[in-house]
Order: C-alpha cells, then sequence, then structure tokens
C-alpha cells in the first residue's frame, strides 16, 4: 500500500468534492454521479498519485507542468469554475486549506 502525505490525501478529496457538485448540481444523475463525473475523478486522482512533485505538489492553477489531457482540462476547469464558490459555503475548511496551499511557495524541483 502507497504512503500518502495528508497534502495528497486532501488534495484528492477536494477535487472528489467538486466533481461532486459540479455533477449534483448539472447533470442530476438519481443514481449518484454520472459516468463521465466517475471518469473524472478517476483521472484526477492518478495525476495526483503520479505527480512529479510529490506531496510539495502545488495547486493546479500554480503548476508549471499541465499534466492533463487538453480535453480533461477543460472538464476540470469548468468544474473548478462552477464549484469553487461553492465550496466557501458547502466545505468551508476543505476550501480554506485550498487557499492556504495555493499560497505556498512552488518547489524548486521534482521527487526523485
Amino acid at each position: 500500500m502507497k504512503v500518502d502525505s495528508k497534502r495528497l490525501q486532501r488534495e484528492r478529496k477536494t477535487v472528489r468534492v467538486m466533481i461532486e457538485i459540479y455533477c449534483r448540481k448539472k447533470h442530476k444523475n438519481p443514481g449518484g454521479l454520472c459516468a463521465d463525473c466517475q471518469e473524472l475523478i478517476q483521472y484526477s486522482e492518478k495525476r495526483v498519485d503520479h505527480c512529479i512533485f510529490g506531496s510539495q505538489k502545488p495547486t493546479c492553477a500554480k503548476c508549471p507542468i499541465h499534466c492533463y489531457k487538453n480535453d480533461m482540462r477543460e472538464k476540470i476547469k469548468e468544474v473548478m469554475r462552477f464549484s469553487g464558490p461553492k465550496m466557501i459555503y458547502l466545505h468551508p475548511v476543505l476550501a480554506f486549506y485550498h487557499l492556504l496551499d495555493s499560497r505556498r511557495k512552488l518547489p524548486n524541483k521534482a521527487k526523485n
């Protein structure tokens, strides 16, 4: 089992919650998340797992390396634009930590 930092766990949870908010409000699938949003969650978790910065990972908006494929990048940007403002009211603790994480300095080099 992979040892994970709290920072990466929080990053995964934040993105998952944002996608869930987006899917609930936009797609209104009675069975939970739609297939596209489930795929986006899996893709984003895979990107976090393979981030070259490891536990020093910056927020995606501040990252100098764009690891998402173009189509997935557009989807996640749409999700974040929609869900970001709602996070303040629905998940204030995650929103606060995301704000703190976005203020961190960029790491000088990637993990080995």
